[in-house]
């Protein structure tokens, strides 16, 4: 049974940090693309940041400077850093495993993330 477990999201103030984790289960992490989206109310859900098993890494624009996404394969966790945060990130955060080969995409549950002006 495959599970991802989001955690580290909250209310923050604009310009404040926050990092949140996403702990995987049931899954051979490391040859996992793994990535984090976020989902706005009335809006669709976007990509933030990916991480391919080999360790590349790719952002959407808007969070290009300020967020990072790493990946821990001993503790199958991959972390989504979030520094200068903005009012326009507000959103429900969610975590993705990817593995094209077979098809496989597997989300978390989400966790939401508030930045106040």
């Amino acid at each position: 049974q495959v599970q991802l477990v989001e955690s580290g999201g909250g209310l923050v103030q604009a310009g404040g940090s926050l990092r949140l984790s996403c702990a995987a289960s049931g899954i051979p992490f490391r040859i996992y693309v793994m990535g984090w989206y976020r989902q706005a109310p009335g809006k669709q859900r976007e990509s933030v940041a990916t991480i391919s098993s080999g360790g590349n890494t790719n952002y959407t624009d808007s969070v290009k400077g300020r967020f990072t996404i790493s990946r821990d394969n001993a503790q199958n966790t991959v972390y989504l850093q979030m520094n200068s945060l903005k009012p326009e990130d507000t959103a429900v955060y969610y975590c993705n495993a990817r593995y094209a080969v077979i098809s496989a995409s597997y989300w978390g549950q989400g966790t939401q993330v508030t930045v106040s002006s």
